[in-house]
Formats: structure tokens, C-alpha cells, sequence
């Protein structure tokens, strides 16, 4: 069985973040978020990946490389424009072949991994599994209407849904799935519509099982998501500390510190991530905040907040929260008083607080 993994896109939600950067690359508990899919891939015995990349291409290979340190195997599948998911399953055909596949989308999470799900496709005469996650909203998901425990119909952002079936970023396919890719059509956006593709196995009465989650699952597309994102994966750190930590500093609760941080005269408080070679200086980090490698925190209160890498946050005496910050950022104060910061920056931005 083979895995194909979507790391393409404009990630236009988390803009202008991903103005300079591959939104699958954003880090969660300090590890790109497209890290996490290949983990859940190799656990469930898959060591064959396709990467699907598009404009960011050289920075996922960069990040990835050739999949070893994962233990896998990665070939990487360009594509030209971002025109569908179904798009994707196409010009990934090569690559996969015969084999039965798992299509991820690079930027979903869900907490369980997917080896049982991956044993049961294996285990049934199914031609498809598809994953369900019960929304709020869904009108802004592709949406599944069950008969009987079967999907009957898949409807594509539906104004009005008949359901509250989200179809989540994790499909698992046979080589059918080539034969229904080839037979839609875009829809009227342009695209290829992986809801479609389904529609298309349901309606020629292909095998498509479902199995609706019961852990948590997570579209990390928005700043928010990413937050709670971050926050689900740091819950479930171990306390560790590989840096140096001073007689004056405190940490409490589950604190990792990272080979060659530093903490000096700071509060550290969990659940928090400290990256290599940071410096936290005379400042607060507080729960569920990950702060990435090779930054500098002095005089400084953040929590809730990921923080990437090369960041400078200096002398802000109020504090920052509910906050992603991009690299290379600069914040440091200016003489006008101070009132709130809630901030989501951009690669290589550079401000002053007021």
C-alpha cells in the first residue's frame, strides 16, 4: 500500500504567513505540520509516499528530503496549478499504480493516527474508505448523507446540508479511483472535486465505506486551528529538558526545552515547547505556546502562541497571546504606551509596539 500526500496549495487563509511559506510547513509543538501525516503513514506500515508539491516545492523538499529520517521513501509529484484534489489522485497515477493508497491532505491532524482504518480497508472488500468528523459548520466542508450506515451522497459545500457529515482530508482508494477521476469534470470553480470522484464509485456501485471519528481531528488552514492544534499535541508532551535552565528560572507543569536553549531568570509554564538554541530571558512563557528555534525572548510575557524561527521579542511588558508569528520577526517597543497585542505576522516582518 502506498501513500499520497497533498503539499501543494496557496494556504490563502493563513496569509500573509504563507506569502513566503509553505503553510504545511508551519510548525505544531515545533514540527512542520506535514511531518505529523508522514508519521501517521510510516506507523501504519506505508514506506512508499508521493508528495504532491506545487510553488513551494523546493521548501518541502528542503524540509523533507528523501524520506529517510522518517523511514520511508518519499517521490515527490509536481503540479502545475492547484486545480483539485482529484486533480492530484490524477497526475499521481504513475506513481501509484495498481497499489491501494491513502490520500492525505498535508494539513490535517487527527489524534488517533490511522492504523486501525488502514487495517480495516486492507482487511474488506472496499474500494474506498472515507473519513467522517461530525461539524458545526457544515456548509463549508464536503458533506456526507448516510443510509442505513452507507453513504449514498456526497455533496460539495451544500448551502443548505442534509448532514453534519464532514468529509475530512484522509481518503483511502483502490485503482478504481482512476477510472472516476477520469470521468468528472471540473466543477465551476475549475477544479476536481474529490467529492465528485466519490459520488462517481458510490453511483457505479463501488465498494465507499465510512468510519466517523471519534477523537479529535483538525484543518489546520486557519491561524485559529493552528492554535488548537498546537495546543492538543502539547498536552500530550512528556516533560524533557536537553537545555540549560538557571538556579533563578522555574518551570512547571510539562516543559520540553530543547538541546542547547537557554532559560535565564524566566517562568516557564506548561504545556510549552522551548526550540534549540532560544534564549529566554527575564521573561514569561506561558501554556500552550511553542516557541521555535533559534529565537530570543527578553523582558517578554506570550502564551498561547507559536512562534517560529529566528524571532526576536524584546522589552514588551504586556502580554502577547493567541498569537502565530512567523521568522525572522523583529517586535520590540517604542515609546508610546502600550494597550493589547494580538498579532499574526509574516515572514521576515519587522514592527514596533507601540
Amino acid at each position: 500500500m502506498k501513500g499520497l500526500i497533498l503539499s501543494g496549495g496557496k494556504g490563502t487563509r493563513l496569509r500573509p504567513l504563507t506569502y513566503t511559506g509553505a503553510k504545511q510547513l508551519v510548525p505544531v509543538a515545533n514540527k512542520p505540520v506535514l511531518f505529523y501525516a508522514i508519521e501517521d503513514l510510516v506507523e501504519a506500515g506505508i514506506t512508499d509516499v508521493g508528495v504532491i508539491v506545487g510553488d513551494t516545492a523546493d521548501q518541502v523538499m528542503a524540509a523533507v528530503g528523501d524520506g529517510s529520517k522518517f523511514g520511508c521513501n518519499v517521490t515527490y509529484i509536481p503540479q502545475d496549478a492547484p486545480l483539485g484534489i482529484a486533480h492530484a489522485v490524477k497526475i499521481a497515477k504513475p506513481f501509484v499504480g495498481n497499489d491501494r493508497f491513502v490520500l492525505f491532505l498535508g494539513d490535517n491532524f487527527i489524534r488517533d493516527g490511522i492504523v486501525p482504518l488502514v487495517q480495516h480497508f486492507q482487511e474488506n472488500d472496499l474500494n474506498s474508505l472515507i473519513l467522517l468528523n461530525r461539524v458545526k459548520n457544515p456548509q463549508d466542508f464536503g458533506v456526507a448523507e448516510m443510509d442505513g450506515g452507507k453513504v449514498v451522497r456526497l455533496v460539495e459545500k451544500p448551502r443548505e446540508p442534509k448532514s453534519d457529515l464532514a468529509v475530512i482530508g484522509i481518503y483511502m482508494f483502490d485503482h478504481h479511483v482512476f477510472e472516476a477521476v477520469d470521468s468528472i469534470k471540473p466543477s465551476a470553480r475549475g477544479e476536481l472535486e474529490i467529492t465528485e470522484t466519490i459520488q462517481y464509485l458510490i453511483d457505479n456501485g463501488y465498494r465507499v465505506g465510512a468510519h466517523l471519528l471519534t477523537g479529535w481531528w483538525i484543518d489546520t488552514g486557519k491561524m485559529e486551528d493552528i492554535l488548537e492544534a498546537n495546543r492538543l499535541i502539547l498536552e500530550t508532551l512528556e516533560q524533557r529538558v536537553d537545555g540549560r535552565v538557571d538556579a533563578e528560572s522555574r518551570l512547571i507543569g510539562k516543559v520540553v526545552i530543547e538541546q542547547g536553549a537557554e532559560i535565564v531568570n524566566s517562568v516557564v509554564r506548561g504545556p510549552a515547547i522551548i526550540g534549540e538554541r532560544t534564549r529566554i530571558v527575564n521573561s514569561y512563557v506561558g501554556p500552550f505556546s511553542s516557541i521555535y528555534m533559534d529565537c530570543l525572548i527578553s523582558e517578554s510575557e506570550i502564551e498561547h502562541s507559536i512562534v517560529l524561527e529566528n524571532c526576536c521579542i524584546l522589552d514588551i511588558r504586556e502580554r502577547i497571546e493567541d498569537s502565530l508569528i512567523g521568522r525572522n520577526v523583529q517586535i520590540n517597543r517604542s515609546p508610546i504606551k502600550p494597550k493589547a497585542y494580538k498579532l499574526m505576522l509574516g515572514d521576515h516582518s519587522r514592527i514596533g509596539i507601540p
